[in-house]
């Protein structure tokens, strides 16, 4: 559900990446004198001309780009997402490092690709694509024959996506908040006609998973929060929506599909095996008819990602993440035995999807030192092949730095013993020229999310050109580390995953290599909360910090943020309306502690933001600019919860290594 979870948006947000400056403690202050500049669709307040210099040195940096898998075409061809100009765009591949034919041209990016099943009776995908960043996105057919785009959806204030093809993709389900607004269904299309129909509206965030294959059952999930979920089919003729018995009475589902003889289902489960409650979600197996049950992965300790079935329905393929690299397996069916596969490249794999004939799968491969790229397996040869080379800007990929896992305690124990956290630190390949590295500390959204070792420029730039070290924290709440550990910062416990970042500026003060002296922090979304909230209780240990598209108070944010989205938060959060909750919030909110900020600070919003809301980006700049703090501002009318359009990141990049220089790294 997030703008930062294709590669493309990926790499944007890792552009994104910056420290945070605060602001004074002292009496009442003149505020600054606020000099603002208008240039387009961006405005920025007290933000300095960037130095030429600076630009062309970031530029091979900012001018990397992946390469992400949407799926393939009927005729062997690789569907990719990738970005030549200002935004990521749909192209097609036809053969190993082949030219990528583009497909869509739009200023605002495409995203949600999904290809018509092979034996769909036309040829060509759905995409969805918003306006500036609103995240109201429509779905559209792109048809192959014609080179024809045609809206499907309602073209009003809806979000709309999740798209789901029958086999013969006659049928096309996707979720929709068009009834009300607030509730996201499943309407279901005939393609043929175009007759659409509200099929569940059962109030709640549901989603469409799966048809069988004979196109009269759909599963679908219905979505709370990262830890409950709950799944169920519907009759495709009645409507009728069948729940699913949870084990345990709530639970958290991942990918949820039919087998290939369509009576038996594969899904992503933590569900308690007997009993037993479960930390981490398992691949199951389950045949109604027969009462047989398989967990599939029971020997693995940690997260099933997602998986994905073959259409000749021969092979299933499923990654897990293990410490936040991805581990690939392919199971043959129906005896589930797990095949040879070729060796890969250490890091993140994303999508997965078998060739029509089933005797490939391709899959998106991302590490530390190499963008997004798209391979292909072939099965029975257990070889892999590259069919995407991402440009890295010209720059020497072999001087690129690749991140360490490092572990470090923090404040509370578990069973006796001190709990550690994990981070994943970049250093800088060349000697210090004072002795030690000074710190960026960035810290991922979500929170229910988890930062990844995958390629991130801003790190890059920031280890080989500025001597910058950086450290990326996967702090409690995190997804990827179990069950408990994901609850631990839920509600009235959000300020102990603030405290996880207090633990690691004691850890920096340990180690001989880094400078505790200069410490930056930066996030975006939620991090950009934490990135506010460190600086009101670490401004005394935080030279600068940058919050992007961050939230300064859960109670106004709440109230601002979409519809779609507020109960969906209140689960994580909990609820403004409840006055105990409502005090928390008065409590630990960065806007209502403002005046402890005491480092200089930079803001960055996207005005169209349905999720945070420019508001609190402008809140918060207004109270610690009153504490007459160096504050830089930057607002972009034409994006939302982050910057997809190249030229808006590739400024604000600059601005933020504008800022480091000055704040960070200057004497």
């Amino acid at each position: 559900m997030s703008r930062f979870d294709t590669q493309a948006r990926t790499t944007l947000f890792a552009a994104l990446l910056a420290s945070l400056p605060a602001l004074a403690q002292t009496a009442p202050v003149k505020p600054a004198e606020v000099t603002r500049e208008v240039v387009g669709n961006r405005t920025s307040e007290n933000i300095p001309a960037i130095p030429a210099a600076l630009i062309e040195q970031l530029n091979r940096y900012q001018n990397t780009r992946g390469a992400g898998l949407a799926g393939w075409t009927k005729d062997g061809c690789l569907l990719v997402s990738t970005r030549f100009a200002e935004t990521a765009q749909a192209h097609r591949v036809c053969e190993p490092l082949g030219m990528r034919e583009q497909l869509t041209f739009y200023p605002e990016p495409v995203g949600g690709i999904t290809p018509a099943p092979a034996r769909a009776w036309r040829d060509g995908f759905v995409f969805a694509k918003d306006k500036g960043g609103d995240e109201f996105s429509q779905l559209y057919w792109f048809d192959e024959a014609t080179r024809s785009t045609t809206l499907l959806t309602d073209g009003k204030r809806s979000q709309n996506g999740g798209t789901t093809l029958s086999r013969d993709g006659g049928l096309m389900a996707y979720s929709s908040t068009a009834r009300n607004g607030t509730d996201r269904d499943v309407w279901l299309r005939n393609t043929r006609t175009g007759d659409t129909r509200l099929l569940v509206d059962a109030g709640g965030n549901w989603s469409p998973m799966d048809f069988s294959p004979d196109g009269t059952r759909l599963l679908v999930m219905k979505y709370v929060s990262a830890a409950e979920s709950y799944p169920g089919v519907v009759d495709v003729a009645s409507g009728k929506l069948t729940l699913f018995p949870v084990d345990g009475g709530k639970a958290s589902f991942g990918g949820f599909a039919f087998a290939p003889d369509g009576k038996a289902v594969y899904f992503i489960s933590d569900e308690p095996l007997q009993g037993k409650p479960q930390e981490f979600k398992t691949l199951r197996y389950h045949d109604p008819a027969s009462g047989r049950f398989d967990v599939l992965t029971a020997n693995i300790p940690w997260d099933v990602g997602g998986f994905t079935i073959a259409d000749d329905g021969r092979h299933l393929a499923f990654t897990s993440n293990e410490d936040g690299i991805s581990k690939l397996r392919v199971l043959s069916l129906p005896d589930h035995r797990e095949i040879r596969l070729p060796a890969l490249p250490i890091g993140v794999i994303g999508g997965l999807a078998f060739s029509p004939d089933g005797k490939r799968l391709a899959l998106t491969l991302n590490s530390a030192t190499s963008p997004s790229d798209v391979h292909v397996i072939d099965l029975a040869a257990a070889t892999l092949t590259r069919w995407t080379r991402s440009e890295v800007g010209g720059l020497d990929a072999s001087r690129f730095v690749a991140p360490t896992l490092v572990r470090y305690p923090t404040f509370d124990s578990v069973d006796g013993k001190r709990r550690t956290i994990p981070a994943f630190f970049y250093k800088p390949a060349k000697p210090s020229k004072t002795g030690k590295y000074p710190v960026v500390i960035n810290i991922h959204g979500g929170p229910e999310g988890q930062s990844l070792p995958t390629f991130n420029p801003t790190a890059q730039y920031l280890a080989n050109e500025l001597g910058v070290a950086m450290l990326v924290p996967n702090v409690r709440g995190s997804t990827g580390y179990g069950k408990t550990y994901l609850s631990l910062d839920n509600a009235d416990k959000r300020e102990d995953s603030v405290k996880d970042i207090g633990a690691l500026l004691d850890w920096i003060a340990t180690q001989p290599e880094l400078d505790a002296s200069r410490v930056g922090v930066i996030g975006g979304s939620y991090g950009g909360y934490m990135v506010l909230a460190s600086l009101t209780h670490y401004s005394d240990r935080i030279r600068a910090g940058v919050d992007i598209v961050g939230i300064s108070h859960f109670g106004t944010f709440l109230k601002n943020t979409e519809s779609y989205r507020r109960d969906l938060r209140r689960v994580e959060y909990g609820d403004e309306r409840d006055p105990a909750m409502n005090a928390v919030f008065e409590r630990i909110s960065p806007l209502n502690n403002a005046a402890k900020i005491t480092s200089p600070l930079f803001v960055a919003q996207g005005r169209n933001d349905p999720r945070v809301p420019w508001t609190e980006a402008e809140q918060i700049v207004k109270a610690v600019r009153s504490n007459g703090q160096p504050v830089w501002y930057l607002l972009y009318a034409d994006e939302g919860h982050g910057f997809a359009k190249k030229a808006n990141s590739d400024w604000f990049g600059a601005a933020t290594m504008l800022f480091w220089q000055q704040y960070l790294l200057a004497d």
